[in-house]
């Protein structure tokens, strides 16, 4: 079938990208769902950083590709093999599909499939094969979704049924952002009452972490970011304290107000200042986790005899260290009980011929989660 998509042809490209417009809006080939496949007519598909990323260089990609990897829609068709979904269904993607398989799904840890790693890296579905094409040329999927478009084929293994009351809107932003930020709370850091949080850098995932770490029942939350605006939603939010991450004396002003460092830092920005930043105001045999993503070549440095001398512990966070067949709907849950308020988040929506105006606002830090309706 014939679909409208967004092509990233090369990275890199010039800001404004409104300007430069490195996602092109074209007509593409979309096959159809093969063995353990599902056609999804995409609904709402939201602008992440992880997207970003690959626009601006900083996370190579295998190029060309249909961006777009947290979104929402219908099931339009089934291939051979799928029983757990059918026509109708409204679902989520999952940006790690898991074969269920190998030895990170067999230990229940299917953000760290090797074959769903294997197959998104060079672009591929999970069963290896290229849906998209253009002019006789195979295009690359992102992240085994490609939602910047009006349908996508993908892995029965990269989807999650969800609750059809919700609007496309509202289910887009558990696929990645909640996942992603709250389940860095829940899952990675197993987070306790009463603990000590700081979040640094307020982007979709950055608040879905501090709104977990409020579900929580932190005794003090710090939010640090560069935006005034962006802290002014953290304690809205429930965030109780606040500080601008530029402040030369930040790490100082932290450290005062928590007593000593917080037991939990969550670094969200994908930046080595923001790394160092996170794990300067952790106390003394605290845990400093990391989602966030920076470029393959970015090295973060620390003190060897501190992790020893003061029982710290570093821990990475991908997808949340979720089970997203459990976490999605229980998230779901805690958001139509009034307990996680993500729709907070939500930024607005666009016309996918918007998209790249839509990354200029999330490059310059003006926007959260923004999303396109198709």
């Amino acid at each position: 079938m014939k679909i409208k998509a967004a092509v990233l042809g090369a990275s890199a490209a010039a800001a404004p990208y409104g300007t430069s417009r490195p996602l092109e809006i074209a007509e593409v080939e979309l096959d159809g769902p093969g063995e353990g496949e599902v056609l999804v007519h995409i609904r709402a598909a939201g602008l992440c950083h992880s997207d970003l990323s690959v626009i601006d260089g900083n996370r190579p990609r295998p190029l060309p590709m249909v961006l777009g990897h947290e979104a929402s829609g219908t099931i339009e068709e089934v291939g051979p093999g799928v029983t757990d979904f059918r026509p109708g269904d409204h679902v989520v993607t999952t940006f790690v599909p898991s074969c269920g398989h190998c030895g990170p799904c067999s230990d229940g840890r299917p953000a760290l499939c090797e074959p769903g790693f294997a197959s998104n890296s060079v672009g591929t579905l999970l069963s290896g094969a290229r849906r998209l094409h253009r002019s006789g040329r195979d295009l690359h999927h992102h992240l085994g979704v490609s939602a910047f478009a009006e349908y996508a084929t993908v892995s029965q293994h990269s989807l999650v049924r969800v609750d059809d009351s919700l609007s496309f809107e509202e289910a887009a932003v558990f696929g990645c952002a909640v996942i992603t930020g709250t389940g860095s709370v829940i899952n990675t850091a197993q987070l306790g009452v009463g603990r000590r949080v700081a979040v640094i850098g307020l982007g979709g995932v950055g608040l879905a972490a501090l709104l977990g770490a409020v579900y929580r029942e932190s005794s003090i939350i710090v939010a640090l970011d560069l935006s005034a605006a962006k802290l002014e939603l953290a304690r809205r939010l429930g965030a109780t304290h606040t500080f601008n991450a530029s402040d030369p004396h930040v790490v100082d002003a932290v450290r005062e107000a928590t007593h000593g460092g917080v037991d939990f830092a969550f670094e969200m920005a994908g930046a080595m200042q923001a790394m160092e930043l996170a794990y300067q105001i952790t106390r003394r045999g605290g845990t400093t986790i990391t989602a966030g993503l920076p470029h393959p070549r970015v090295a973060f440095t620390v003190p060897h005899v501190s992790i020893v001398a003061e029982e710290r512990t570093i821990k990475g966070s991908y997808l949340g260290s979720c089970v997203p067949s459990r976490d999605i709907p229980r998230y779901i849950q805690w958001y139509q009980e009034g307990k996680l308020p993500v729709d907070r988040l939500l930024a607005g929506t666009m016309r996918l011929e918007d998209i790249n105006a839509g990354f200029d606002l999330l490059a310059q830090g003006e926007a959260l989660r923004q999303t396109v309706l198709t």
